[in-house]
């Protein structure tokens, strides 16, 4: 190449890039969600404990030894199913001497009221006299109190002869055997317990606050107040249980040293699943936001202490503003102060753009119909 066709190169080259430089840059691309206003349900989870809904120790009415253990343990039982056997050697045996001292005083006092029908007729002919006759009379009455005493010994040693089956009053979930064979047992003893587990109860404790919130607002917490039930059990695996569950009793004062109010709720428990003393949370919905704004949470951006979006207009425009966020949804946020139902906020590439700019937006997958609703995952009330 000559020198001269090397310089109209350099020239035109030249002139490329001036021609280049002079295009402006393409808008960047960017994602909205329009800014929607709902009802919201503001959701609180707390610390929860599980127990059964009736816990009864079983203990035995008589003493004596076990004879036998007749249920396995931790399985189900019905009212009334036989769980011990003690020995009824010594029941038995008081309650045929019984029987026989009621035999005993049931002839005497057969024998003293034929003397009293004899004497009868004979005080009549003025054969006996009258202190003899009444001297019949008191053997008989006492013959007949011997009778009534004998009848009641019979059946309280009968009762303990029974006493030494040892049945479970409730229907439920039986423990480990805190007696085994052989031990000698009595009244305070507690051999095992039984739970009724299903409904199962759960126990938990709100703040003061949260209450007054309850009662001016949806009463969730005041039993029989709620159209539906109110709560979730969220169990330790992160899994929610299908069955809901309703508050049974909210207790009568606020704990002087923690602020709080216990409160119990029962949650149907099909199959026995739950059982006592398992950790759980417990998730209510304790007021509705009504007409409230909210918006994708990641569409809202914190830098020392400030939340901001970025709006785009209609001309694709960018506005990035200052917002007062609310409460945290699931994964929407509320904004109490600073945008207007309607408007397009970006919830996605919000590091690429200034405000003034002209971007190209697009609708994301976050748009108006975003769950609202806490995921199992929420994280228990602070203090609780």
């Amino acid at each position: 190449m000559t020198t001269h066709e090397q310089i109209i190169a350099l020239v035109l080259a030249s002139a490329a890039c001036h021609k280049a430089a002079a295009l402006p840059p393409s808008p960047p691309a960017v994602q909205v969600a329009d800014v929607v206003q709902r009802d919201v349900p503001i959701y609180r989870t707390w610390v929860a404990n599980l127990n059964g809904f009736v816990n009864i120790d079983v203990r035995p009415q008589v003493e004596g030894y076990v004879h036998n253990q007749m249920y396995k343990e931790g399985r189900y039982v019905t009212e009334g199913e036989l769980l011990f056997l003690i020995d009824p050697g010594n029941h038995k045996a008081l309650a045929d001497q019984a029987k026989s001292a009621l035999d005993r005083d049931a002839a005497a006092l057969a024998k003293a009221r034929l003397n009293v029908e004899r004497d009868g007729q004979l005080i009549a002919n003025a054969v006996i006299s009258r202190q003899e006759f009444d001297n019949d009379l008191a053997r008989e009455q006492q013959a007949a109190a011997a009778v009534v005493s004998d009848r009641a010994t019979l059946a309280r040693v009968r009762l303990n002869r029974d006493w030494t089956q040892v049945t479970s009053p409730i229907a439920g979930i039986v423990g480990v055997a805190q007696a085994q064979v052989g031990t000698l047992v009595s009244p305070p003893t507690t051999m095992t317990t039984v739970s009724q587990v299903d409904p199962i109860k759960v126990q938990f404790n709100i703040t003061e606050s949260e209450y007054l919130r309850s009662v001016e607002g949806n009463h969730w917490v005041e039993p029989g107040r709620s159209a539906k039930p109110a709560l979730e059990l969220i169990l330790d695996d992160g899994s929610v249980s299908p069955q809901r569950g309703t508050v049974i009793v909210t207790n009568r004062q606020v704990d002087q040293q923690t602020g709080t109010i216990a409160i119990q709720g029962l949650f149907p428990n099909p199959g026995n699943v739950l059982r006592p003393g398992q950790h759980a949370k417990v998730r209510a919905a304790v007021e509705t936001r009504k007409g409230a704004l909210v918006v994708p949470q990641r569409a809202v951006n914190e830098l020392q202490g400030a939340h901001r979006v970025g709006v785009v207009a209609a001309d694709g425009k960018v506005d990035v503003r200052t917002v007062r966020a609310g409460e945290q949804v699931g994964n929407m946020r509320i904004i109490d102060d600073g945008l207007r139902p309607g408007e397009k906020i970006i919830v996605e590439g919000f590091a690429r753009v200034r405000p003034g700019m002209f971007v190209r937006a697009s609708l994301g997958p976050s748009g108006p119909t975003a769950s609202v609703t806490a995921p199992p995952s929420a994280a228990p009330s602070p203090g609780r």
